[in-house]
C-alpha cells in the first residue's frame, strides 16, 4: 500500500489514527477536574505539535541519517514564514499558494547555505550553519527592514494590495486565513461527560501537513537514498573509498531537511500570520536539536514524540503559578502548604527550562536513545514476560543455553 510493506503500512495507519484522534487524546481529565491544568486539547497548542512535528521530522532526516549536526535550521523556519505572510500580503490569503511558496525560497535557501556549509563536517559544519543562521537573523532584525518589518515582525495590514480575495472584511477588520474558504481559526466543540473536546480547522490541516511529511520521510528512510545517507554516517571515508562521492546525498538531504523547515514556518504563518526574526535565533535551532535527540534522532517517530513533549512542557507547565499550586496543596496547613509551594516553584512557570533540563539530562544519561529507546525497553520487557509465562503454562523445560560463539 502506497509502495510500504505491511508493516510500515500498519505503522502509518497507527500514526494516521493517533494524529486524527489527537482532540481526545489530550484531554484527559474533565474541566471541573483540579487536573484539567495538564489537558492539552486547546487548538494553538495541537497545531504547534503538529507544525514542530514537521519541523523535527525535516531535521531528523539530516541529523539522524547523516550524522551532519545543524544549528542553524531556524534560519529556514523564518524564511518560510516570511514567504507565507508575503504571499498571503501580496496575492490571496488561503494557506496553499503561501505554503507552496515557503517551501520553494526555504529549499532555494537551503541549497545555498549547504553549497557552502557542506564543504566542512563535524564540528566545523555545526559552527558554519550556526553562523550563517545567526547572519540571516540578523538581517532579518535590522538590514533587510523593508521586507521583514523588523522588529515589529511582518503581518498582514488593511493596506495590503492584495490581487485575490478582499483587503477588509465587511466589519472593516483583516481577513482571516483560509483553506477555499475553511478559516484557520474556525473551531467545533464538543462535551462529553464533563471532557470538552475542540475541533479545529487550523489543527487538521497542520495534521494532515504533518501525516504527508511524516509519510514521505518513511519513503526516504526505507529507500536506497536513505540507504547512501546512512553509509555516509556510519564511515563517509569508507564510503569515499569506494568512489561515491557522498556531497551531492547530503546535500540533497540538506535542501529536503531545510525543505520541512520551510513547510513549517508556512504552517505557522498559515495559522497565526506574523513572521517575526525571533523564529530564526539559534535558540529556535537548539530547541529541534533537544527535540530530535530527546525522542531518539534516526528513528521515525522519535523526533515527533519530542517535539510534543517539548510543546507541551513550554504550554502547561509553564502556566503554573503560586496560585495554581497553592490550590493544589490548600489542604496541607499553612506552614508546610507555604513551604512545598516553595519548593515546587522554581520547577514550574517561569522555570519550567528546569525541570525541562533535568528531564533531558536523565534521558540523555539512562535512555541514550532517547524517549523510543525507553518505549522499546517497555516493549521487550512485556514480551519478555510474556514468553516465559507461555513456556511456565506449557510445561516447557527450561534447558540452560548453549555458550555463543565468539563472532555472535
Amino acid at each position: 500500500m502506497l509502495g510500504l510493506n505491511q508493516k510500515d503500512t500498519k505503522f502509518l495507519l497507527i500514526v494516521v489514527a493517533l494524529t486524527l484522534l489527537t482532540p481526545f487524546l489530550t484531554q484527559p481529565f474533565a474541566e471541573s477536574s483540579g487536573l484539567a491544568q495538564f489537558n492539552a486539547g486547546y487548538p494553538d497548542l495541537m497545531q504547534r505539535f503538529a507544525i514542530y512535528g514537521i519541523f523535527a521530522i525535516g531535521f531528523n532526516i539530516l541529523f539522524g541519517l547523516t550524522g551532519y549536526l545543524s544549528f542553524g535550521h531556524a534560519a529556514f523556519l523564518g524564511v518560510g514564514s516570511y514567504s507565507a505572510v508575503w504571499m498571503m500580503k501580496l496575492l490571496t490569503t488561503n494557506v496553499i499558494p503561501g505554503i507552496i511558496l515557503a517551501i520553494v525560497v526555504s529549499g532555494l535557501f537551503a541549497l545555498l547555505i549547504g553549497y557552502v556549509s557542506l564543504r566542512r563536517s563535524g564540528i566545523y559544519f555545526s559552527i558554519l550553519t550556526l553562523a550563517l543562521a545567526q547572519m540571516s537573523f540578523n538581517l532579518a532584525y535590522s538590514v533587510l527592514t523593508p521586507i521583514t518589518n523588523g522588529e515589529t515582525g511582518l503581518q498582514l495590514t488593511l493596506n495590503d494590495p492584495r490581487i485575490l480575495g478582499v483587503t477588509a472584511t465587511p466589519d472593516g477588520s483583516i481577513p482571516a486565513t483560509h483553506l477555499f474558504g475553511l478559516e484557520m481559526k474556525s473551531s467545533a466543540q464538543w462535551e462529553v461527560f464533563g471532557h470538552l473536546f475542540t475541533f479545529n480547522v487550523g489543527y487538521y490541516f497542520c495534521a494532515v501537513m504533518a501525516i504527508i511529511a511524516f509519510y514521505l520521510s518513511l519513503r526516504i528512510f526505507r529507500s536506497p537514498f536513505g540507504m547512501m545517507l546512512r553509509a555516509v554516517k556510519t564511515n563517509q571515508t569508507r564510503m569515499s573509498y569506494t568512489g561515491l562521492n557522498a556531497r551531492p546525498y547530503t546535500l540533497a538531504a540538506f535542501v529536503i531537511s531545510g525543505m520541512y523547515a520551510g513547510l513549517a514556518g508556512g504552517l505557522l504563518a498559515s495559522m497565526d500570520p506574523l513572521a517575526g526574526a525571533e523564529r530564526m535565533q539559534w535558540t529556535a535551532s537548539g530547541e529541534v536539536v533537544i527535540m530530535t535527540i530527546l525522542g531518539g534522532a534516526g528513528t521515525l517517530m522519535g523526533p515527533v514524540l519530542g517535539a510534543g513533549f517539548i510543546k507541551y512542557f513550554e504550554n502547561i507547565f509553564s502556566k503554573i503559578n503560586d496560585g495554581v499550586l497553592h490550590g493544589w496543596f490548600a489542604f496541607l496547613p499553612d506552614g508546610l502548604e507555604d513551604f512545598v509551594v516553595f519548593l515546587i516553584h522554581p520547577f514550574v512557570g517561569k522555570g519550567w527550562h528546569l525541570t525541562l533540563g533535568l528531564l533531558f539530562m536523565l534521558v540523555v544519561t539512562f535512555l541514550p536513545g532517547g524517549l523510543m529507546e525507553g518505549g522499546n525497553r517497555i516493549s521487550r520487557w512485556y514480551k519478555n514476560r510474556r514468553n516465559k509465562g507461555t513456556d511456565t503454562d506449557e510445561g516447557t523445560p527450561h534447558a540452560p543455553k548453549s555458550t555463543p560463539h565468539v563472532a555472535e
